[in-house]
Order: C-alpha cells, then structure tokens, then sequence
C-alpha cells in the first residue's frame, strides 16, 4: 500500500470517527468518555499529518454540548499546556450551556482545577458567571484570584467593580495587577482615583497596567485627579502620572507638563519632558526648543534627545 494511500485512509478513519461522534449524543456515558478521549488525542495534537483534523475534533467535542463539559473539566488538570488550552478552547465554543457545570466546578477543592475554569468562564463571558467568579476573589490562593479577577474584566459587567477595586489591596502583586487591568476593561470610573495611587505600586506590572486602565476613562477627569496627585509622596505617582498625561494630550495635558519639566525634580523634569514629547511629536506648540534648552542635567538631556531622535526617526519612516 502506498504512503499516499495510507495518508488517505488515515483521514478518512479519522473524519468516520468525528462523525459518529457528533451523531451520537445520547452513548453512554462510558462511550462517551472513550469517544471524547480519542477525539481529544486528535484535537490536541501538534503532528503535521493529523493538523487538518484538529479544529473538526474541537467541533465535534464542542456538538457533544454540555454532556463532554465535566469530561473535558476532568483533564484541566493536565500538566501539558497545549492539553491545558484545547480544553480551555472547547468549552469556549461550548459556550454558556457548559458555564452551569463550570460554576458548580469553582468549589472544587482543587485550587489548580478552579483557576482554570474561571480562565474558561472567562473566555465564555457569560454574565451568569459574574457573581460566581465574586465569591472566589477571596479564595485562599493568589493564582485563583488573579484568574478570577482576570475573567470579571473579560465578561466586563459592572456588577464586579465592587470586588475589582477591592483587588487593589490584594497583598499580591499579580493579583492587583489583575484587578488594575479588570478595573480598565470594565470600566470603573469611581476607582479612576484608586487607580491613580496605583501608579505607586511597588509591582511594576501592576502600575503599568495602571496607566493603560487610565487612559480607558473619562480623559478630562482623569487630567485632573492625576494633576492634583502630581505632589504625592510617592514620587513613581508624579513620575507616572506625567506618562499619563503626556498620552492623553491636549492642551491642559501639556500645561501641566510644561509647569512640570520646569521642576527641581530631575527624575520628574525627565518623566514630564518624555511626556510632552509623546503628546506633541511635532513641536507644534513650541515647548521643547525652550525647555530643552534650559535644561542642564547630562542624564535628562541624554533621554530627551534619545526621545527626540526617537520621534523624529519614526516621522522620516512615516512619510517613506
């Protein structure tokens, strides 16, 4: 028999199989379970031959509907990664008829099994799961409430900002660079001065992620308050509300700025300088011929003139 043929014959067994499959919702559950196995084996395989049947596998399963959900929530704890996100990937297309047995599933006593299922309610983003994933902000382990924060934010409710703001205070950084991001995709306009303490975070993902949940908020009022933060005692607040502000823009935006390059600050003239050349590449307002001009510190002038070359080196290739 030839190679070809054999490779023809291969597909077809493996199409007869995801066909009966797909037929067949009512086998038994040990059937089932057999059946959903094989059909894994190809659904999560990473070989070249069996690559045009991957994503018909992960469709079969999914038809299968909620009878293949505690089959496929059986192998979340699966230390393969691309196990890990086949299964993750089929529940998804299974949608919200699987999201009540996933919820039943977050009272797992398996911290491992519980963070993956809220990753996969997550993904879902069936509201249903909203008050569900809540109770388990609490939960004794950090990875699960980073998973869980992280899913509040993907379904985007509203009715999660409570417990997404209370992640700020989380005393893991993972976890309130979680709730900082959730805070961002929900939406939370009352934690906009939360958030602007965050940029004082000492986990750096989680300031970061500060600046990017800022900047999804009522710009105009986040000027303010972030104007208003500038003189904290945590210097990385001013020093980051400046990156703020430089990415909102504007005319107040750059005000402040320019009151700020003008400190005795050198890290904060360095932070507000960057800023107002991010809001006005161009220098169109005419700022940075004075500001620079008056500046004296090697180090500051080394990362403007860095930022300037930056900007105007992107320009050249923008007309190009």
């Amino acid at each position: 028999m030839s190679t070809a043929l054999r490779k023809v014959m291969f597909k077809a067994g493996l199409t007869t199989l995801i066909l009966i499959v797909a037929a067949s919702p009512g086998l038994c559950q040990q059937t089932l379970r057999k059946k959903i196995d094989s059909l894994f084996m190809i659904a999560s395989s990473a070989e070249l031959k069996v690559r045009d049947q991957v994503e018909p596998a992960k469709d079969s399963i999914a038809a299968l509907g909620v009878d293949a959900v505690p089959i496929l929530v059986g192998k979340l704890g699966t230390k393969s990664a691309r196990d890990r996100w086949t299964v993750i990937q089929i529940l998804k297309k299974i949608g919200s008829p699987a999201v009540p047995h996933l919820v039943k599933t977050l009272k797992n006593p398996d911290a491992l099994i519980v963070q993956r299922v809220c990753w996969a309610l997550g993904d879902i983003g069936d509201s249903a799961a909203v008050d569900p994933l809540i109770a388990v902000t609490s939960h004794s382990k950090w990875q699960v409430r980073e998973q869980a924060l992280g899913a509040l934010g993907d379904i985007g409710s509203e009715r999660a900002s409570e417990a997404v703001v209370s992640g700020f205070d989380d005393e893991v950084g993972q976890v309130r660079k979680a709730a900082v991001v959730s805070s961002g995709e929900i939406g939370v306009s009352v934690a906009i001065s939360r958030l602007v303490h965050m940029l004082g975070d000492e986990f750096y993902g989680a300031r970061l992620s500060a600046i990017d949940a800022l900047l999804k908020m009522d710009t105009s009022e986040v000027t303010i308050i972030v104007a208003d933060s500038l003189t904290s005692a945590n210097s990385l607040v001013g020093d980051l509300g400046c990156t703020v502000l430089g990415r909102i823009g504007g005319d107040r935006a750059l005000e402040i700025l320019v009151g700020e390059a003008q400190g005795g600050d050198p890290s904060r003239r360095a932070h507000a300088l960057l800023a107002i050349i991010e809001a006005d590449p161009l220098d169109n307002c005419g700022y940075r011929e004075t500001i620079v001009s008056d500046e004296t510190d090697r180090f500051v002038l080394l990362k403007i003139n860095s930022a300037i070359y930056s900007v105007t080196h992107a320009g050249k290739e923008t007309q190009e």
